[in-house]
């Protein structure tokens, strides 16, 4: 029999200001729900118009990876400039390498193609490039977009560019209807252009929240080429599995962090490792003695872009948050919910923070017993970012 206790969906909570979720642990009884009725009015998200209802006369392409069935802030921002520059008889187009489970329209796109044979696990650069060129033969867009990262996507657009002899434009960081620009010359000097064929936009240049939806549509297509001729000369040696605890912090994709209010290091450590998470520290802990200083996060430590962070017992100097500006999901355990902390997070959980570390521990515990295995309690990561989403 499972004896993990689930989570109440009806628990108790308040809306603050900002218009986050806030659960108080040990609450019974529907205030919370009560107080969102009463209060939740001016954050509840009214309907977007559409973008266009126009009979669209050219495409815009945009294209990127999935990972784990969504697309990462890089991509939607690049998917945003697309829907932002367009005009009313130009559809977006979104083409996905992988699964992707989200909703194309909110992001601005009209169409999804989804490719789910491409996994960002696997090294297929000369096929993605095929599939890429076909679908463009298909679409024929006048621009075509790629976030320019280091994990896919701004090498797929530079081959296509060089493929293709298409005119491109990379690390963009200022983009309207009419021009792009970007810094050369080791960020001395700011240059600009008319749009080119290919853009592969820099992180953080648009903002991904956009006035308005695509159509959303899903589209049926296949890429059904003929696999490269270089499949034997290009071989995939596969992703090299890591302790995530060694895992460098500017790397790490899931943190979970300590601050003054841990006191069992080792049990917070036996979390980290159940869930699969690197391991970072407030500057106090650091000072205390509790972690080597390569674990401190913050102005003063490392800054990280974690897509989820949890941080327990820290009240959120204003260091530590510079640290943490760039994370997707912040998830904040404290005692105290006027920390400032609770006002960067997406979601504050007012609770000791060891307890609810030993409580996690308690129910990972359980559920290995259970389950008579030594798998960790969850995917707490993807449970995460799919509560957060």
């Amino acid at each position: 029999m499972n004896t993990i206790k689930r989570i109440d969906p009806r628990r108790p909570f308040t809306i603050t200001v900002d218009g986050l979720r806030r659960i108080t642990l040990g609450a019974t009884g529907v205030a919370g729900a009560m107080d969102f009725a009463a209060s939740g009015a001016a954050h509840r998200e009214q309907p977007k118009p559409r973008r266009t209802s126009a009979t669209p006369q050219h495409v815009m392409l945009v294209a990127a990876h999935a990972d784990r069935g969504a697309l990462d802030d890089h991509a939607r921002q690049t998917l945003a400039a697309a829907a932002l520059i367009a005009d009313a008889t130009t559809e977006i187009v979104l083409l996905v390498f992988g699964e992707f489970a989200g909703d194309a329209g909110a992001l601005g796109a009209d169409k999804l193609i989804e490719l789910p044979t491409f996994d960002r696990r696997h090294f297929a650069p000369d096929d993605e490039l095929n599939a890429l060129a076909a679908c463009v033969a298909a679409y024929a867009p006048v621009h075509l977009f790629l976030p320019d990262n280091a994990i896919g996507d701004g090498d797929l657009g530079r081959r296509y560019a060089a493929a293709a002899n298409a005119s491109v434009a990379t690390h963009v960081v200022e983009i309207d209807a009419s021009h792009v620009a970007a810094y050369v010359h080791a960020n001395t000097a700011f240059a600009s252009c008319a749009l080119p064929e290919v853009i592969l936009l820099a992180p953080n240049a648009v903002d991904p929240k956009l006035p308005f939806v695509g159509a959303g549509e899903r589209v049926a297509w296949r890429f059904d080429g003929e696999p490269a001729a270089t499949k034997g000369i290009v071989r995939d040696l596969g992703i090299e599995e890591m302790d995530a605890a060694q895992l460098a912090l500017e790397e790490a994709d899931f943190i979970v962090s300590a601050g003054n209010g841990v006191s069992d290091v080792p049990a917070f450590e036996r979390l980290a490792a159940t869930l699969g998470a690197a391991i970072g520290a407030s500057r106090v802990a650091v000072d205390d003695g509790k972690f080597t200083r390569d674990k401190q996060i913050g102005a003063t430590g490392k800054t990280v872009e974690a897509s989820v962070y949890i941080a327990f017992g820290i009240s959120g100097a204003v260091q530590h948050l510079q640290g943490i500006k760039d994370c997707r999901h912040v998830i904040a355990v404290n005692l105290d919910a006027s920390a400032p902390i609770a006002k960067r997070a997406n979601l504050t959980v007012i609770a000791d923070a060891q307890e609810t570390i030993a409580a996690l521990n308690d129910a990972a515990a359980a559920a290995r017993s259970a389950r008579g295995t030594g798998a960790a309690l969850l995917n707490s990561k993807a449970v995460a970012e799919g509560a957060l989403a």
